[in-house]
């Protein structure tokens, strides 16, 4: 996106270069990166940062309004709702397309949120690996707000850790070991120093939790959590496993509520250029005879799954449950990304972090995925080069 960059990146670029970062890459945790990686970084001026700064900003200042939590009550579904949520989401993560607009302008257009943790930990390892190959170009950066790699390691220890030591804590996952998200889970270990355990390792005693490590109980004061209940309602689980909505004598970050209240169904609420305009189905007024300009969504669903692209009215009165679907104005996505043959489309996650006693989050990393393919993932893009897990470098 900044063209003397691009252009001398892509002149640059070898096969063999690319195979020497992605050795490097897979050296900290041999196997356990899953996903594809795309070949190049992403590199965003100046102008297009300050959108996606401002647009996240915009988006906060609803989250931080005193009346958020009413706003959201019905965001939880109540077999999922947990006890003694906590009063904000100690992460949240926004997605945003690289768009065009009318005018023909590249800008921010939100695609998802969640108050809900990502790549976090990777993201350190990946930038360090990404700067030692591909050099970052002067004034520019993947961390944002000043943050270097050694404060937003220590911020993100001090937000998962808490008042806690590292064996008091642990990241809680279902079946971590198969999880495509792993490597995250290793590299959080490395900077963090917390286990992962899975949910099925978990026993009680009382309201307390704990875990066998080397054979000797560990009780656990906080938890990290990484558990998607709409993933894990989808797994034959043991004989035996408790059950995590209980009100547990543990501190949770993020509390599992706040995976609902920041999400699809927050959009509504939103009014913002960079947000495209949403509605929940069941106050729609009446269809948009333009439906080819909108997209169907399910609240209550991750990973781009249920998403209808081709609306078609009978898909609306279909629905039996509108409560549950939002309709979303589509957009645009820019093939913005220059490559070797085909141009690829992005998306960018901008990584927010709330520390306790903080008045509002602050935005200190990113991540991108560069697609080619109809929609953003690996089954839309089989067979491409260029596309995948990536990061974006942005001029400060």
């Amino acid at each position: 996106m900044v063209p003397a960059i691009r252009t001398a990146f892509n002149a640059a670029f070898t096969s063999e270069k690319y195979e020497a970062f992605l050795h490097d890459l897979n050296a900290k945790h041999p196997g356990d990166i899953e996903f594809r990686i795309a070949e190049t970084p992403i590199y965003v001026d100046k102008a297009f940062t300050q959108k996606v700064m401002a647009a996240c900003e915009s988006i906060v200042d609803v989250i931080v309004r005193p009346d958020f939590l009413e706003l959201t009550k019905d965001a939880i579904p109540a077999n999922v709702r947990v006890p003694n949520e906590t009063p904000y989401s100690d992460f949240i993560a926004f997605d945003f397309g690289i768009c065009q607009n009318k005018s023909g302008e590249l800008e921010p257009q939100l695609i998802e949120m969640q108050g809900f943790p990502t790549l976090f930990a990777y993201q350190i390892w990946d930038a360090e690996v990404s700067d030692t190959h591909f050099g970052k170009p002067t004034g520019y950066d993947s961390y944002l707000n000043g943050y270097t790699p050694e404060t937003y390691a220590a911020l993100l220890k001090r937000i998962i850790l808490g008042s806690c030591k590292p064996e008091e804590v642990v990241l809680l996952e279902i079946y971590p070991d198969a999880q495509k998200t792993r490597i995250d889970f290793k590299c959080t270990k490395d900077y963090v120093g917390i286990e992962t355990v899975c949910l099925t390792q978990l026993k009680a005693d009382g309201l307390k939790l704990y875990y066998t490590k080397d054979g000797k109980r560990q009780n656990i004061e906080r938890i990290y959590n990484r558990l998607i209940f709409d993933d894990l309602h989808k797994q034959v689980l043991p004989e035996g496993t408790i059950d995590i909505t209980q009100p547990w004598q543990v501190q949770w970050c993020p509390h599992p509520n706040w995976f609902y209240r920041i999400s699809k169904y927050t959009l509504p609420f939103i009014n913002s250029p960079y947000v495209p305009k949403t509605q929940f189905v069941h106050l729609l007024e009446s269809v948009p005879a333009d439906l080819e300009n909108y997209v169907l969504k399910p609240l209550f669903s991750f990973a781009g799954q249920g998403v209808i692209i081709d609306v078609k009215p009978e898909d609306i009165t279909a629905l039996t449950d509108p409560e549950n679907w939002i309709l979303q104005q589509k957009v645009q996505y820019a093939a913005a990304v220059q490559t070797p043959d085909e141009p690829a489309k992005a998306e960018i996650r901008i990584f927010y972090f709330w520390e306790k006693g903080a008045a509002r989050p602050v935005g200190a990393q990113n991540l991108a995925r560069l697609s080619k393919g109809k929609m953003i993932g690996v089954r839309y893009n089989a067979d491409k080069t260029w596309v995948g897990g990536s990061l974006v470098y942005f001029e400060q």
